[in-house]
């Protein structure tokens, strides 16, 4: 579980990482009454990462440029997720930034501490730009001044980054993370440090341990995970933003889905990965059962037109996850009408159920391709496809069909 920036920065200041004054913005109203002097930066609280390409991060000088941006960026979707709260902080001139965290390595079993002297690093070359070492034993000062040095960090610098470090560290192990980050640490003119941004990975194992992240993962897992988007607002102006929901067995296949949908010209929507059960699930889950689940969750968004489902590899029980899909189908066979459309040669009916178009790739998903497929020779409701490209192509094309307009 991912907690949002200004989470983080409560985490921070708690603990002693230095973080700048800030105050959490629900209405874009809220800026009238801001405790904080301008300039401000106004920054979206989502999951999503790339806020600043894509206006979701800005600098404002006024309390009425405030409001106007705040209105913008409420109502600013980045991956598909809209912020219900946003983030107003100080503006901080930085000389120079760096990149810290903690994670933990689960090859060695090992927490590691990473630190670079450029935040932003490209990936090709995060192995030549950044520096780790390894925590072998219990901790010490000694691990985070090792990495500072590493960096090439000298003098009252040394000591400042080290500091920070040890107080990650802290962090990391009170709370029970996969992972702390600090993307950027500011640096000004007067050598002092500054977490501008940071991340937080919980581990979900944990949530249990900790009743205060428990209480917070019951307010993030429906809003988040689950998409049900019922916190009061008018979510019908979205309706055309999400007509494609997703599911899938790994985040890399539902980004690259997401991605291609995007591209393709379609909407897409909720995305849900399947190849773990969700946080909120006590008790052991079968991938059948998240499957069953993913789909009800899916049809019980109202502009849900189509459910694209992109299975890679290899699934626990494929021809359970067949039957799933095969008893979604007839729960739902009431809302097919008898009158139907004409697409890709199936017959699509007019109806308020999603349509269901699936693409498996690998051989071990074969025996879940042959129930299907018989399935797709007398149900309506299924397309089954071996390209995925191909299934991204339908799915658009069927939101764009006449048989998925309301009807008045």
């Amino acid at each position: 579980m991912d907690l949002l920036e200004y989470q983080v920065k409560e985490w921070f200041g708690e603990i002693g990482i230095p973080v700048l004054p800030s105050q959490r913005i629900d209405h874009p109203t809220d800026l009238k009454r801001l405790k904080i002097r301008y300039p401000i930066v106004l920054k979206s609280q989502v999951h999503a990462g790339e806020r600043e390409k894509v206006g979701g991060v800005r600098m404002v000088e006024t309390t009425i440029d405030a409001i106007a941006a705040a209105q913008t960026i409420f109502n600013l979707s980045i991956w598909g997720e809209l912020p219900e709260v946003l983030l107003a902080e100080s503006k901080y001139n930085s000389h120079q930034e760096f990149y810290l965290a903690v994670v933990l390595d689960t090859a060695v079993c090992r927490p590691v501490l990473l630190g670079s002297t450029e935040a932003d690093i490209d990936l090709e070359l995060a192995d030549q730009k950044m520096q780790y070492v390894v925590v072998e034993q219990e901790f010490s000062p000694f691990y985070a001044r090792r990495l500072a040095l590493k960096m090439g960090l000298q003098g009252t610098l040394m000591q400042s980054v080290s500091t920070v470090l040890e107080k990650m560290y802290q962090l990391f192990v009170q709370k029970d993370l996969d992972l702390v980050e600090i993307n950027p640490l500011g640096v000004n003119l007067a050598g002092e440090v500054m977490a501008l941004n940071g991340k937080v990975g919980v581990n979900e194992r944990a949530i249990g341990r900790h009743p205060e992240i428990a209480a917070m993962a019951a307010k993030i897992i429906p809003r988040h995970y689950d998409k049900s988007f019922s916190n009061g607002r008018d979510w019908n102006n979205l309706e055309k933003q999400r007509r494609i929901g997703i599911l899938g067995n790994g985040t890399g296949s539902i980004l690259a889905t997401y991605d291609l949908v995007a591209s393709g010209g379609g909407k897409p929507g909720i995305c849900l990965n399947l190849r773990h059960a969700a946080i909120t699930d006590l008790s052991p889950t079968k991938f059948g059962d998240r499957l069953t689940k993913g789909l009800n969750t899916l049809a019980a968004d109202k502009n849900t037109q189509v459910i694209l489902i992109n299975l890679l590899g290899s699934i626990p029980q494929p021809e359970e996850a067949a039957q799933a899909i095969a008893q979604f189908i007839q729960q739902n066979k009431g809302e097919y009408p008898p009158s139907i459309a004409k697409s890709n040669g199936k017959n699509l009916s007019q109806h308020q159920s999603p349509q269901l178009v699936i693409r498996l790739a690998g051989s071990e998903l074969n025996a879940a391709k042959e129930v299907l497929a018989a399935l797709q020779t007398h149900e309506e409701g299924l397309i089954l496809v071996e390209d995925l490209d191909e299934a991204v192509a339908t799915a658009v094309r069927l939101t764009k069909s006449h048989a998925y307009k309301k009807v008045s």
